[in-house]
């Protein structure tokens, strides 16, 4: 071991010294390309296909350009969510309103039958008047006649305001003022308020309106998707459908597919993340063809599932049309039509209606490292370890005792490549020694792992070790080769690419390397200390080389980072933010954490002096 942490220091301050000028950054930006439309279609049994698209972003360049590339894919479905209007009554502030109104219009006019936009039910208890909040601990009477009355004019006051959209997106959990938590007598059981609000929305909306209504489940852990799903079953308007995400819980590739779908008596549309929220957001590699075809492959046997929406951006400017990400809403439109095509052909076939057919075999090559590269990057040892991409391994619990696919699987067993090649449990192996000890113990740990806590799986204890962190650095490693093929293959393609194309995947998988090199880094400056202080049986002067190499290194590729000249499009993670990040671990770990003790790792002597 001790042979393995010199090694590793030594591999990281080449990796600093290599981070100091090594690249050579371009933009641009590609046109985008739709699929064939001469593709075989195949239609559910239930009707035309739904393809759709979302916006999130509330940006009107960003809106206008995605309307100008959604004919190409054939789309007729678009959501309107999120930083555009994501509560209803969100539409009662003009700027939203001229906003959401102006985007339908559009989407109309580019020929898109159906627009629908999002809402959450209930919302904040203050958006309901006081005269209604008699229930216990000033909960609202569900029992009450006159607040459902209310209820429904204003949801009339709020469609009056959007008059031209088509349907609704309901999401009736994780809402404001859950209304699972409000008093009744006559409705029992959780599942049964949930469905008593659908069916009082869908009076208005469907019954009224004859507008559509797409009910979103969501849960955060099996015991809560599977209230979602009986609430459904419990809904009496007949004309209500429902949308699922491609997995359960979220947008995460080590999670499974969503199995509830096989219970759902009712159409359902699939909806996918093409943007990445986890995975880069579009500023690097994350052409997941194989992920999001593999997925719909499985929809597409389901006889309810009615076809799919894919989202387009990750708010701001960040949207995906343009740019080499496109490559996703192409995956899932080809995959749509022709239930033949092969995922990995998709890569060439793409890149040379895009970038060209003689740069088609190279960009092609490239664009497919980008599973590799994300799934060892931005996971660690089979768990997402991004805050919605950005760099934040402590304090953020969530990639601990949240996002963990071990939830939906039975039994909760990964398997990692990325020359680990080891199988581990997810809570007695992954989580117990990458976790903080504070994360294990966490509130939601404890109200949404209740199995984990009733075997025993974990401790509340700091056990990171040696030997996972040889793991950890050796997967991190291993994005960073492939991340640097990636590019290698875009500068060999270079004669057969435009200036502008050149530039654009250039920028894209410089970035991608960038953002590899500084998650190698700030892992072992961080799992390296969460050994050192565990005691001073720990602090070995090996380790301390290692921290130190890791937080140099981690410096070095920070300054790359900043010295970029094109650091991404804006948007929720802010690619040059993480440079920011990786500073912290610095400060904390040099001058001492006050999570761990203000224990501090000083920089071990120059051995040459």
């Amino acid at each position: 071991m001790i042979m393995t942490l010199r090694r590793w220091a030594a591999l990281l301050t080449v990796a600093a010294l290599a981070c100091a000028g090594a690249l050579q950054p371009l933009t641009a930006t590609a046109r985008p390309a739709g699929p064939d439309a001469g593709s075989a279609a195949t239609a559910p049994a239930s009707g035309p296909p739904v393809r759709g698209w979302t916006l999130l972003s509330d940006s009107d360049r960003g809106a206008d350009e995605v309307l100008a590339a959604a004919p190409a894919y054939g789309v007729n479905h678009l959501q309107i969510s999120h930083h555009i209007v994501h509560d209803l009554r969100q539409v009662r502030e003009e700027r939203r309103r001229v906003q959401a109104n102006r985007i339908t219009a559009a989407a109309h006019r580019a020929g898109i039958g159906e627009v629908a936009i999002w809402d959450h039910a209930l919302y904040r208890l203050d958006h309901y008047p006081e005269r209604f909040r008699t229930g216990p601990g000033s909960t609202i009477d569900l029992d009450n006649p006159a607040f459902w009355e209310w209820f429904k004019n204003d949801y009339r006051e709020m469609l009056d305001l959007v008059p031209d959209v088509d349907a609704v997106v309901l999401t009736f959990i994780e809402t404001g003022a859950r209304v699972e938590r409000q008093h009744s007598t006559r409705l029992l059981t959780e599942e049964a308020k949930l469905a008593h609000l659908v069916d009082q929305v869908a009076d208005v909306v469907n019954e009224e309106r004859g507008l559509g209504l797409y009910l979103r489940t969501f849960g955060y852990f099996p015991q809560e998707m599977e209230r979602t799903i009986k609430a459904i079953d419990l809904v009496e308007n007949p004309a209500a459908k429902v949308m699922i995400k491609a997995m359960p819980h979220d947008f995460f590739l080590t999670h499974p597919v969503d199995t509830t779908v096989t219970r759902i008596k009712r159409p359902v549309l699939v909806e996918y993340d093409t943007t990445g929220e986890y995975h880069g957001q579009g500023k690097i590699a994350n052409a997941l063809v194989e992920d999001h075809v593999g997925r719909m492959r499985y929809y597409q046997k389901q006889p309810n599932v009615i076809g799919y929406v894919a989202r387009t951006d990750r708010y701001k400017e960040s949207r995906i049309v343009g740019t080499p990400t496109e490559i996703n809403l192409y995956a899932l439109a080809r995959a749509d039509r022709d239930r033949r095509v092969r995922p990995g052909a998709l890569h060439r076939e793409w890149a040379a209606r895009t970038y060209g057919p003689k740069a088609a075999a190279r960009v092609g090559s490239a664009l497919a490292k980008s599973p590799e590269i994300v799934s060892s990057v931005m996971y660690m040892l089979g768990t997402n370890n991004a805050n919605h991409s950005r760099l934040d391994y402590d304090p953020y619990c969530n990639s601990y005792d949240r996002s963990i696919s071990g939830k939906w699987i039975d039994p909760p067993h990964t398997f990692v490549r990325h020359t680990v090649n080891k199988r581990y449990h997810f809570w007695t192996g992954v989580i117990e020694h990458l976790a903080p000890g504070y994360c294990k113990t966490s509130a939601v740990m404890q109200r949404e792992n209740p199995h984990v806590i009733a075997n025993g799986w974990l401790t509340g204890a700091n056990t990171m070790n040696l030997g996972y962190l040889r793991d950890v650095l050796k997967e991190k490693r291993y994005g960073v080769s492939v991340a640097r093929s990636a590019l290698r293959d875009i500068q060999r393609a270079e004669r057969d690419l435009s200036p502008a194309h050149h530039r654009q995947l250039t920028a894209y998988f410089e970035r991608t390397l960038l953002t590899a090199r500084l998650h190698l880094s700030v892992s072992a400056a961080y799992f390296g200390y969460r050994v050192w202080v565990r005691g001073p049986e720990h602090r070995t002067p090996q380790l301390g080389r290692l921290i130190w190499a890791g937080l140099d290194a981690a410096k070095a590729t920070a300054d790359a980072m900043r010295a970029h000249p094109d650091q991404g499009a804006t948007g929720e993670w802010e690619w040059i933010r993480d440079a920011a990040e990786a500073d912290k671990y610095h400060t904390r770990i040099s001058q001492g954490w006050d999570r761990y003790d203000h224990i501090a790792v000083p920089r071990p002597a120059d051995p040459e002096r």
